[in-house]
């Protein structure tokens, strides 16, 4: 079940939540504001499971882009042709020109073919572009100046514009069409299953080894639930799933197949990927490989997406004792300098734990920067999430990581 928060104002969340919850395995969440400057608001004080953003009109969703709230998929409700449409034939219908008015947030090209498409002059039509930094203010600033040079009415895509334009002159106000918003969350599903897919499910590994190691090798790989197969060069490639890999790796920090080769047949390089398909894991695997063999006599390297790539210890159990900052380095891909900022920032503090917004503070970088190190940190066995912190007055709960630094 994917939940969207639907951001916009009552009216619009209120028709785009029905058109969700007709589609199966999706639950909307109505999250109305009165004004699009609220809109970064709400998403702060919106609830943590929460999945996908899904904004009625471009203006909220540039709004919490810029605040940094988009931390998951998101996505916005186009006005497209046919909803200018609508707009046109509402014209007509009240007797009025439909080829003279004032429009804003469509581009002008998009207006311009839907026109001359119904068979529309397109002479007397001003268009004012989204562009960022646009204001309700800079809209309504527009309309009058048409509506000044003769414009017929005025038609917008901001419900606050509307409220003012419409005690000014003839006023239409612009509904995302049913077909925009399927349009949209069907993007949001499509990026929230490759979101949840993660760093995917298919895993291959790339093994060095002496010869007559195959059947040790082969015996290994079955506690992975893998497959070898002889690749040439002495090399092996091992193919298997995500989930079995992050088992036997105790969640990718430790690998005891390493040592035990190693101790029975000498030098070990295994380099493992996991991608989205075969070709990108195998991809990823060479690049894991090549970076274990940097390493160590015996050593593997995992690499994921987002150019992870985690150095796995080839200990048989987890050891309680604090790893060295040399090794977690390696494992999780970061600097040992930003290590010694955070052994810092945990001695400097009283609470035990972290967020991704004090770890932001304290490292003087953006909250998705955070996000990813503490995830890298995760991933190497040294951060462990221990539940969400309530913000005070207003904002989303924040997830709080017990680091072992």
């Amino acid at each position: 079940m994917v939940t969207v928060g639907v951001v916009g104002p009552h009216d619009l969340t209120a028709s785009t939540c029905k058109v969700v919850e007709a589609t199966p395995g999706v639950t909307p969440v109505a999250l109305p504001y009165r004004a699009e400057t609220q809109a970064a608001d709400v998403v702060r004080d919106a609830p943590a499971d929460v999945d996908v953003w899904l904004f009625t009109g471009v203006m909220p969703y540039e709004a919490a882009a810029a605040a940094g709230l988009l931390d998951r998929p998101a996505a916005y409700v186009a006005y497209s042709g046919a909803t200018l449409l609508n707009a046109v034939i509402q014209l007509m219908r009240d007797g009025l020109d439909p080829s003279s008015f004032s429009i804003d947030i469509l581009e002008a090209a998009q207006v311009e073919e839907t026109l001359k498409e119904a068979g529309i002059g397109t002479a007397g039509v001003r268009v004012l572009p989204y562009r960022r930094g646009l204001t309700a203010a800079d809209i309504v600033a527009f309309h009058r100046e048409c509506a000044a040079d003769g414009a017929g009415a005025a038609i917008t895509c901001l419900r606050s514009a509307y409220g003012t334009l419409r005690n000014e002159t003839t006023a239409i106000r612009l509904a995302p069409s049913i077909h925009s918003v399927r349009y949209a969350l069907q993007q949001l599903l499509v990026a929230v299953g490759e979101a949840r897919s993660g760093d995917a499910q298919v895993a291959v590994g790339l093994c060095e080894a002496p010869a007559g190691a195959e059947e040790d090798l082969r015996r290994e790989a079955a506690g992975l639930g893998g497959t070898v197969v002889p690749a040439g060069d002495g090399r092996f490639l091992i193919f298997t799933t995500r989930g079995p890999l992050e088992a036997a790796a105790a969640g990718f920090t430790e690998l005891p197949m390493v040592a035990q080769l190693g101790a029975a047949h000498g030098r070990i390089r295994l380099g493992f990927g996991v991608g989205a398909t075969a070709a990108e894991a195998e991809t990823l695997a060479r690049r894991a490989l090549g970076r274990a063999g940097s390493l160590e006599r015996s050593a593997a390297v995992v690499s994921l997406r987002n150019d992870i790539d985690l150095t796995l210890s080839g200990a048989a159990a987890r050891s309680q004792k604090r790893p060295s900052l040399s090794l977690l380095s390696e494992r999780a891909g970061l600097s040992k300098a930003t290590l010694v900022r955070l052994q810092e920032m945990l001695a400097a503090q009283d609470e035990p734990t972290v967020t991704t917004r004090s770890v932001a503070a304290a490292l003087g970088v953006q909250q998705r920067t955070a996000r990813r190190l503490l995830n890298r940190l995760e991933r190497a066995g040294a951060a462990r999430p221990t539940g969400r912190q309530g913000l005070e007055g207003s904002g989303r709960p924040l997830v709080t990581y017990r680091l072992h630094l």
